[in-house]
Formats: structure tokens, sequence, C-alpha cells
């Protein structure tokens, strides 16, 4: 996939939601916030890829012992993930649901795609994050 390709997958997402984008900047970065939910994409130019990530926690401090490894354990046991894998950014200490393309999907795909990933993490960040804390500091 290359950086027009992403950037047109993008915008046609966009548009489907009536927001005007410019989709990814020359970085190849981009997002947006939909029904509450955020929502990340990240062209990678090197493996030609686009990177969708939909936040499910933004932590203030470095995650607690066991608190990954809560969620890595949900996603085991075979948590729905939206098509997604679970992904912490240690950067910006932020737990996501990503998905990859390394083809160019078709723009409805895409399209059901996002909203399954969006609405899976709704679900994560309601009552798996629950679960996960109660389990986790509970110990």
């Amino acid at each position: 996939m290359t950086f027009e390709d992403a950037q047109r997958v993008v915008q046609a997402f966009m548009s489907s939601f009536k927001q005007p984008s410019e989709g990814l900047n020359a970085q190849g970065f981009g997002g947006a916030v939909i029904d509450g939910a955020q929502l990340y994409f990240e062209y990678h130019g090197k493996t030609q890829r686009l990177e969708t990530s939909a936040l499910i926690h933004k932590f203030r401090d470095a995650p607690k012992p066991g608190v990954l490894e809560g969620f890595q354990e949900e996603e085991k046991a075979g948590t729905p993930t939206g098509g997604g894998t679970l992904d912490y950014e240690q950067e910006n200490k932020s737990l996501f649901l990503s998905r990859y393309y390394e083809q160019v999907p078709q723009d409805a795909a895409f399209q059901e795609d996002m909203k399954q990933l969006l609405a899976t993490c709704e679900v994560w960040r309601d009552e798996v994050l629950d679960r996960v804390a109660t389990r986790v500091f509970k110990r």
C-alpha cells in the first residue's frame, strides 16, 4: 500500500462520517473522534502498511504490575477484539485495539472494519477494563 492509497482510504472513511479531513498528515499520522471514541491512523512507509488504532485507555502513569497482563489474558481467552490486536504504546502510555492493512481495502469493507473496531473498543473500555482492574487490584 502506498502513502497515497492509505491517504485515500482514510479520507473516504472520514467523509463517510461527514467529517472533512486531510486524512494523513505529511508524517503519515491522522485521527478522529467518532461518537466519543478516539481512532488513530498511521502509515508505516518502511513496511507500506496502514495501522488503525482505537483507544481503550490512556494511563496517567505507567500501568501497575499485572494490568497489561490482565488485558493480554482477556485477549488470549477469546474476548472479541473487532479484528484487531491488543497494542500498548509505552511512549504515550496508551492501550489500543489495532488493525493493520498491507493491501488496499475496499472503502465499504474498511468502513465496516472501523465500525467494528470502534464498537468492540467501547466494550473493552466499559466492561473489560473494569474486569481487569477488579481482578488485578483484588490480588
